[in-house]
């Protein structure tokens, strides 16, 4: 994947957790910061129980890439099939931006909640009263698990690279760069409720995903126009 791609998943990902993640996940971060973790215990020692829940998050987020990185690739047999892959891709990016904006509904309409589940509600209760240090990893990967837009829009991009490698590593990209949001809520639990730096940050994160949607659609025409370009070369 070319260095700007990378920078640009870079970007969206760090403004998008400020905004997006800390009103989506900010909840879970203050009540297991208020009953695993134990006050009086070092800044360091909290600060390893946080570093786990995100690396947990980040270990089924690079799973979870893998596996639609390898769906996309399926479906990658000729340049046409690149470019309509890409096109496609595009557009629901394009759209995941406006839901994540406001202005439609779009990742409403395709959430499922997973988080409804009988034996994830348990295995979630479980985890969440368990001080053990492997409790904080096992709460980070399934925090992975709950459906969430800004999640949606990086498995579709991470399908857009039609390879499980590279998809991993979009979604690896993108749980890494909001660790420091998730971080920071665990000392600073009034930044979940910072509603107005929140806003703005969405709103910056939103109209990156819309333009990366766009670029993505250019990109996916290039392959039809020009039968010589190859996936790599425009990743």
């Amino acid at each position: 994947m070319e260095t700007v791609n990378l920078l640009t998943i870079i970007s969206i990902a760090f403004l998008g957790s400020f905004g997006h993640c800390i009103g989506m996940c900010g909840g879970i971060v203050v009540a297991y910061s208020t009953i695993k973790v134990n006050p009086k215990s070092s800044k360091i020692s909290q600060s390893v129980s946080h570093l786990l829940y995100s690396l947990g998050r980040v270990l089924t987020y690079s799973i979870l890439g893998a596996m639609f990185g390898a769906l996309g690739g399926v479906v990658v047999f000729s340049n046409n099939a690149n470019g309509g892959l890409l096109i496609f891709a595009g557009v629901l990016m394009v759209l995941a931006g406006l839901s994540l904006m406001g202005k439609i509904k779009f990742l409403t309409l395709i959430e499922h909640s997973f988080s409804s589940s009988p034996l994830y509600q348990k295995a979630f209760k479980s985890v969440l009263n368990s001080r053990s240090n492997s409790s904080f990893f096992i709460l980070g990967m399934l925090n992975g698990l709950l459906p969430c837009g800004f999640v949606y829009f990086f498995a579709i991009t991470a399908a857009s690279t039609a390879d499980p490698l590279y998809g991993a590593l979009v979604m690896a990209l993108f749980g890494l760069s909001t660790i420091p949001a998730m971080f920071s809520i665990g000392f600073l639990a009034s930044l979940a409720s910072a509603t107005s730096f929140r806003n703005m940050m969405m709103s910056l994160s939103s109209v990156a995903v819309i333009l990366y949607g766009a670029y993505t659609i250019y990109n996916g025409y290039e392959y039809i126009a020009n039968p010589l370009k190859t996936l790599r070369d425009c990743h």
